[in-house]
């Protein structure tokens, strides 16, 4: 689905305001509205067993991350129309992250105030990553208008806007998407975050978000018992690495879907994110669950070599970075 719309009024915190005339503008509607996170990522790849008190070699790389905005940039690499919406800081990193979702094919619809958040990354030889998030303006999103999130067939959540003032951006993104019979997706994120919420809280977080898919490792899964979550119109698909993803159906029903084997993994920062574009971008192209499984294990697989959130072509370049 693709249309202009000519916006004279939207609705801000459940206020409809009018636009003048000068002020109204036109928005390209899209298939998928990601909301959520836009951040610099700094990449560390530690080379050997890192000491503490001196110097330790290292390759560092920045990028475009945060999760949301991951999601946005490779569904659009598939072809996918995208809208990201999210927060950065009136500052000269927000403007070369907006630049690189435009370059992306996104629409960044992007508020701009403060300074932009950043997540240090340290990547050890085996590609497990530990990380130190700071996500300064992102995590102050709040009073996006409607027209942001509305049209689309599809709307993606990070859960790391969960917390705080972007808590109430998701809840009527949800709510917006459940009036217009949209998919609703959310990405379970984190541990970390899970447990700083509490597991109980974070689950019920979820549950009253309603949405069609949730996506989630096995780790955050089982410390929150997600999969209780799958029922009539909710479908839990549990990653498991290397092992077969579990996607958790209504009636306790469950169907695993195997995972090609890859020979080396070197980051898996941003793989989620893949995975999550893959399945989407395939589910709005009519693919069934399992298929849309096996698209995003293809998808994830393009991000396992290069450092942080970017894909590789079938050539070995790098692409959305």
């Amino acid at each position: 689905m693709k249309a202009t719309i000519t916006i004279s009024s939207c609705t801000v915190g459940g206020t409809t305001l009018t636009l003048a005339a000068d002020r109204r503008c036109e928005l390209v509607t899209s298939r998928l509205v990601c909301v959520g996170d836009l951040v610099e990522d700094v990449v560390v790849w530690v080379e050997g067993v890192p000491r503490a008190g001196t110097d330790n070699a290292a390759r560092v790389h920045r990028a475009r991350g945060g999760a949301a905005a991951n999601v946005a940039v490779f569904a659009s690499s598939l072809g996918t129309t995208v809208r990201f919406v999210g927060r950065v800081g009136d500052d000269a990193a927000g403007e070369a992250l907006v630049g690189a979702l435009t370059a992306a094919g996104v629409d960044a619809k992007v508020q701009r105030e403060g300074r932009t958040g950043t997540i240090v990354i340290l990547v050890d030889a085996d590609g497990e990553r530990t990380m130190f998030p700071d996500q300064a303006a992102a995590a102050q999103l709040s009073g996006v208008p409607d027209a942001w999130i509305s049209g689309a067939d599809a709307v993606h959540l990070s859960a790391y806007s969960l917390v705080g003032p972007p808590l109430r951006v998701l809840q009527r993104a949800s709510e917006i998407a459940r009036a217009e019979g949209a998919i609703l997706t959310i990405d379970a994120a984190s541990v970390g975050l899970i447990d700083s919420i509490g597991p109980a809280i974070f689950r019920d977080l979820i549950r009253t978000l309603q949405p069609t898919y949730i996506f989630a490792n096995g780790i955050e899964a089982e410390s929150c018992s997600l999969q209780e979550l799958a029922g009539p119109g909710t479908t839990v698909v549990v990653k498991n690495g290397s092992e077969p993803t579990r996607v958790h159906l209504a009636a306790n029903r469950s169907v695993t879907v195997k995972v090609s084997p890859i020979d080396h993994v070197r980051d898996t920062t941003g793989a989620g994110d893949a995975f999550a574009a893959g399945f989407l971008s395939a589910v709005l192209d009519g693919a069934d669950t399992v298929d849309a499984v096996e698209a995003g294990h293809l998808l994830a697989r393009r991000v396992l070599t290069e450092p942080g959130a970017a894909l590789t072509t079938e050539e070995g370049r790098t692409v959305g970075d």
